[in-house]
C-alpha cells in the first residue's frame, strides 16, 4: 500500500528556516507530480508548490523567492526548503502525490500524507 511519509515540520522564530522531507513508500514505480500544500486555522487548503517528474516547478504567488520544492526520484522523496518562514506561513503542511504507477497495469492516484506543523512565533 501507498503511504506518503512527511517529516520536518516545527516550531521556528520568523526569519528562520526549515526543510520539510515526504517520502514515498509502497509500491510506486513512477511517481508523477508531487507537491505541499498548507491549511491554516479556520482557512481552505492551499497549494504551496509542486514538481512534476520532469523537475519542472510551481510556487504560490507569497512563497516565491523564499521555498524551493525539490526532488529525488531515486528515493521517492521530495523536499520543501523554506527560508525567511514568516507567521502567516503557520499552517498544517501536507504533502500530495496526483499519480502512481503502482504495478505495470494499474495507476492510483490522489495520495495524502497526513501533515506535519510547521508554527513561526517568536
Amino acid at each position: 500500500q501507498v503511504q506518503l511519509v512527511e517529516s520536518g515540520g516545527g516550531l521556528v522564530q520568523p526569519g528562520g528556516s526549515l526543510r520539510l522531507s515526504c517520502a514515498v513508500s509502497g509500491p510506486a514505480f513512477n511517481i508523477y507530480t508531487m507537491g505541499w500544500y498548507r491549511q491554516a486555522p479556520g482557512k481552505r487548503r492551499e497549494m504551496v508548490a509542486t514538481i512534476t517528474n520532469t523537475s519542472r516547478t510551481t510556487y504560490e504567488d507569497s512563497v516565491k523567492g523564499r521555498f524551493t520544492i525539490s526532488r529525488d526520484n531515486a528515493i521517492k522523496t521530495i523536499y520543501l526548503q523554506m527560508n525567511n518562514l514568516k507567521p502567516e506561513d503557520t499552517a498544517v503542511y501536507y504533502c500530495h502525490v496526483d499519480f502512481i504507477d503502482i504495478s505495470l497495469d494499474t495507476t492510483g492516484f490522489d495520495y495524502w500524507g497526513p501533515g506535519t506543523q510547521v508554527t513561526v512565533s517568536s
